[in-house]
């Protein structure tokens, strides 16, 4: 794989080695935003970079399981992420309660606090002295408050805290923090129960979950639990400055999303016996 992507832990290293020594049982899973898509200011103009999409192209016929864990609508990761194209994708949004498949979807109704917080929500904000460029994304499974367009994102994502976490506590649901965002959704669901199930319903030589964000903690901490009950892992990170403290969880850190695509089309290439491309 070359030292670039060289895993720094004993652990990662070993999960790499099952990966690449039984491919055909292997599980892959990554985050969307901020993992195969840069994150930009408007989340609807966000799109997985071509070099991702055609890795996971590539990967899709050699690995038992390919999948996207994501926050947004399944669907919208789908359109987004050009994931039809990828042979056997399976597309687990809204943290887990929508299950994208074969051009198929199932997805649970949403529970009735979302609509009382949907009511609520730009009162609260009201309140707050949220500042301008706060904008609410509704992922129709979940609310996602941004401040990412405001003046000082860090300062009115800390201003909008406490009440959104009331809002939260008051209708049933949870507060999610991100990447200069914090999202309600229901409760129930997290990218690490998401991670458990997959790697239930087969059997699987190794695991690697790719995250960037605070909601991708859940997954790693799961992928540690796996590990710790014998199956080989591979926890890998989507570097940024915005989020650094994630890396320290990691058994490998690459660069934003054209590290993540580099990874996979590394991971390709050694698998399908092509070797790994010296530009790597």
């Amino acid at each position: 794989m070359g030292t670039a992507l060289a895993p720094a832990t004993e652990q990662g290293r070993a999960g790499l080695a099952a990966l690449l020594a039984d491919p055909g049982r292997a599980l892959i899973a990554l985050d969307f935003d901020g993992t195969l898509a840069p994150i930009v200011a408007d989340p609807a103009q966000a799109r997985a970079l071509p070099a991702a999409v055609a890795a996971l192209r590539s990967l899709g016929p050699l690995v038992a399981t390919l999948a996207v864990i994501t926050g947004r609508p399944a669907s919208v990761a789908v359109a987004y992420g050009s994931l039809e194209q990828v042979p056997g994708i399976v597309v687990l949004g809204g943290y887990g309660r929508q299950r994208w498949q074969g051009g198929e979807l199932t997805s649970p109704p949403p529970p009735p606090g979302l609509a009382v917080a949907r009511r609520r929500l730009p009162g609260v904000l009201a309140l707050a002295g949220a500042p301008d460029g706060t904008w609410v994304e509704d992922k129709v499974d979940a609310l996602a408050v941004h401040t990412r367009r405001t003046a000082h994102p860090a300062a009115a994502l800390a201003a909008i805290e406490a009440p959104l976490l009331r809002l939260a506590a008051d209708t049933g649901l949870l507060a999610e923090p991100g990447r200069l965002v914090i999202e309600l959704r229901p409760p129930g669901a997290d990218k690490g129960r998401a991670l458990d199930e997959l790697a239930a319903e087969r059997g699987r030589s190794a695991i690697m979950f790719c995250g960037d964000d605070e909601g991708d903690r859940p997954a790693f901490a799961a992928l540690r639990r796996l590990r710790e009950a014998g199956q080989p892992g591979l926890a890998v990170c989507s570097g940024s400055a915005e989020v650094a403290g994630l890396a320290g969880e990691a058994d490998l850190v690459v660069d934003g999303p054209a590290g993540v695509a580099r990874l996979l089309t590394a991971l390709a290439a050694a698998i399908s016996g092509a070797g790994v491309p010296d530009t790597l």
